[in-house]
């Protein structure tokens, strides 16, 4: 990348801090507070707008790069980007979504309303950019053609990832954690790949979620609320899916840069719904806030995800450049670390409420 790249990277950061500095005051024009309640992890009332800075400081560094010719962007395996215009249907719902979100931080949604929107957001993509995933490359099998079942698949993909973003935003630095990493991680990726306007995007959103970081990380000031991580959430997903169908990367290497995420959001999900609870409902059962209320606390907890997002991110880029028996055994190693990892979540809550209860 050339140095007027990283200094519009640079700029965004800058940009990000400082709106987020003015958006921390709870007399800022903007400012929403979040209260805590029963399934909270924080104790005081704490802004909720930290997203508007990342998605206007998002906005304006992908103005200002394309203004100086982002363009001159060079990698290894340089190849022709898709069309401008996936790039705009894509950018659309992104804004547009944040700005539902801000609406639904203000007054509440309905659950039936916020995914019957999520769901159009991934439509107008699926429809105007044409993004879906056809196939899924499985190392040494080859790859599995979806047939008819591509488009609800991705569709369902899509609405996954943008709620699962949101149901991960819940301890302090956590998401914005895992946008700067992983959005860091995608971008290399997909400049090694070539693909120049899906680096700038992921880019762009690695920079503007690094000057929020700083004063989400704990004890956070402010959080970046739905209207930051429904759209993070959204665009991590058509990101991911784009560059499976132009063939920057195979699925395996977004699942395995943001598996922090959706992992935890996962297996949390499918163990609530076999238990048959209200799914939509907020709780506290992911296994980061397990941790936290087992008594690790927002900053060691946050500490080990972020050790887990670089381990996983370099992976990710490593399985790019690797062949496919060492890319088959990568996936199986991780398998087995989360496992294991889960494993060791119930077994810190045992110790920890066992050397309570002595006490």
């Amino acid at each position: 990348m050339t140095p007027e790249n990283l200094g519009v990277a640079v700029l965004v950061t800058g940009l990000s801090w400082w709106l987020t500095s003015w958006l921390c005051s709870p007399a800022a024009p903007l400012a929403l507070l979040d209260h805590p309640n029963t399934r909270s992890l924080h104790t005081r009332p704490t802004p909720r707008t930290g997203g508007l800075a990342i998605i206007a400081s998002f906005a304006a560094g992908l103005l200002l790069a394309e203004a100086i010719g982002w363009a001159g962007v060079t990698s290894p395996h340089a190849s022709e980007s898709a069309p401008a215009g996936v790039w705009l249907w894509i950018l659309g719902p992104t804004l547009a979504l944040s700005v539902v979100s801000f609406w639904d931080d203000r007054g509440g949604l309905s659950p039936g309303v916020r995914f019957m929107l999520h769901g159009l957001a991934a439509v107008t993509v699926i429809w105007g950019a044409g993004l879906t995933v056809t196939a899924v490359t499985i190392p040494l099998v080859g790859a599995i053609s979806l047939k008819w079942l591509a488009v609800p698949l991705t569709l369902l993909g899509i609405m996954w990832v943008t709620n699962l973003y949101n149901f991960m935003d819940g301890m302090d630095g956590f998401a914005g954690g895992m946008t700067v990493l992983g959005f860091g991680m995608l971008g290399y990726v997909a400049w090694a790949g070539g693909s120049r306007e899906m680096a700038l995007f992921a880019v762009m959103t690695s920079a503007a979620a690094g000057g929020f970081l700083y004063f989400n990380l704990p004890p956070a000031r402010i959080f970046m609320g739905d209207v930051g991580s429904v759209p993070l959430g959204f665009l991590a997903g058509t990101l991911a899916i784009l560059g499976v169908r132009d063939g920057v990367f195979d699925l395996w290497t977004p699942l395995l840069i943001f598996s922090p995420f959706i992992v935890d959001a996962t297996v949390t999900l499918l163990r609530r719904l076999l238990r048959g609870d209200k799914v939509w409902q907020a709780h506290r059962e992911h296994y980061y806030q397990r941790l936290v209320l087992a008594g690790w606390g927002h900053r060691k907890t946050v500490l080990a995800e972020y050790v887990l997002m670089l381990a996983t991110g370099t992976t990710a880029v490593l399985y790019v450049h690797m062949d496919e028996p060492v890319r088959l055994a990568m996936l199986f190693i991780w398998a087995v670390a989360y496992a294991v990892l889960a494993w060791s979540v119930r077994s810190v809550e045992v110790r920890l409420g066992d050397r309570r209860a002595a006490v």
